[in-house]
Order: C-alpha cells, then structure tokens, then sequence
C-alpha cells in the first residue's frame, strides 16, 4: 500500500477513503433501473417528466440525481431541442383564399386604380396613479395608392379586425 502511494503521490485518508467507496454497492441502483425501464417505454422524456412518473410509481428522487443519471447513462431527448425544430406559424389551410387579381403588378398610371393595406401593430406603455405600467397595442390600416405611394387614408384601433379595414 505505502508503495503505490509513493508512485501515486496521494495522502493515506484520501486512499483509505477511496478503497472503502470502491466495495461500497450503488445506492441509486434501484433509480437507475426505474429510470431505465421509464426511458425504454417513453423514449420522448426528458428527466423533468421521467422524475414526474417517478414520483407518480412512489419513487422518492431528487430531480438533479435524476438528470445527473439520465446523463451518466446518455439518455437525454436530443428530438426536442431548440435547434432541432424551426418555428412556424403556419396551421394550414384556414378560411378562403382571395383571387390574386393584382398578379405582382404593383404599380399602375390610373390614380386610385390600386389601393393596398396593411395592418401594423404598435406597443405603447401607460402608468396609472399607482405607478404601474401596463402595454397596449393600437393598430394601424394606411390606405395607399400605388399610383403615387401616397397614403390616402388610415384608420387606428384598439383591436385588429375587418371593421377597421372596411
């Protein structure tokens, strides 16, 4: 012992403490085959819904030691990343579609032949007596005449909806 503690260069406590821990049994044996058999059933759970079923078969665990197990045992959800997935607006097919009647032909040599808008969203802040700050949004409609560019009208309000446009 006093040989290999030579070539190592480690203090005696420190060898003794580790030469006990080495025979010790793991005591999260017990989780770690529960977490095993959850991630094969659910292969979509990250560690915050494997601790929640956990937790739902009885099992008391500390949410880190259930992370710090899922990682020592590479079993992180890689499908559900940020970077993994693009956002996107789109829902599909919803209402009707307007014919295209302008086909990209946006400009014209007849005044108010071709009037276009478009509703635009602003924030704004007001306090009250009390000094809270709550936001709003007021929207915007510019009617424009794409003979000239010239904004002929526009109409503001509270709520953005057909009314406001019509």
């Amino acid at each position: 012992m006093k040989d290999i503690r030579a070539v190592i260069g480690i203090p005696k406590a420190t060898y003794m403490y580790w030469q006990k821990r080495f025979d010790r049994e793991n005591p999260d044996c017990r989780i770690e085959e529960k977490i095993m058999e959850i991630h094969e059933a659910n292969r979509d759970y990250g560690y915050r819904r494997v601790y929640g079923e956990l937790r739902n078969q009885g099992i008391v665990a500390n949410k880190k030691k259930v992370q710090r197990i899922m990682q020592k045992f590479n079993l992180q959800v890689t499908s559900f990343t940020r970077k993994s997935r693009k956002y996107s607006s789109y829902k599909g097919r919803v209402g009707t579609i307007a014919p295209n009647r302008i086909k990209r032909r946006f400009h014209t040599h007849i005044p108010h032949q071709k009037i276009t808008t478009d509703t635009t969203e602003f924030k704004y802040y007001e306090v009250d007596p009390k000094g809270h700050m709550t936001m709003h949004k007021l929207y915007l409609d510019p009617f424009m005449d794409m003979y000239n560019g010239e904004i002929l009208s526009y109409g503001i309000d509270r709520h953005p909806s057909a009314v406001n446009v019509m």
